[in-house]
């Protein structure tokens, strides 16, 4: 049997008119420390975010997804968070933010297979 480890998650939600505060899901990070794991998954809906914002910059957006996949990777694509840990990108992630990308509150869970799970709740909650 698999052993199974605590895990957190959040959401990360696009907000196109930050004065306006509407968002939808468009990824999720997952975090869990007894594997050493950080991921991020993202799913752009592009009808989604016009339907916010008509005149939104989709390739921003998109850049601003791909920057927190990249933080979550490490190595040269994490920039100034490099040489952290997963946990230490994972909190720096979390952090709250006045931007486009923002990320939603934390939850936690169980799971045997963090990379599964990321899957399963990019699916559930964002598809």
């Amino acid at each position: 049997m698999n052993e199974r480890n605590v895990f957190e998650y959040a959401l990360l939600r696009v907000v196109p008119r930050v004065e306006r505060g509407e968002c939808f899901n468009a990824g999720v990070l997952v975090y869990c420390r007894a594997h050493s794991f950080v991921a991020a998954r993202t799913h752009l809906d592009e009808k989604k975010l016009f339907a916010l914002d008509p005149d939104a910059d989709v390739r921003g957006v998109r850049a601003a997804l791909r920057a927190v996949e990249g933080v979550c990777t490490g190595g040269e694509a994490a920039g100034q968070a490099a040489g952290d840990d997963a946990g230490r990108r994972f909190r720096w992630l979390i952090a709250p933010r006045s931007t486009v990308v923002q990320p939603g509150p934390v939850h936690t869970g169980l799971t045997a297979d963090p990379e599964a799970e990321t899957e399963r709740l990019l699916q559930l909650l964002v598809r």
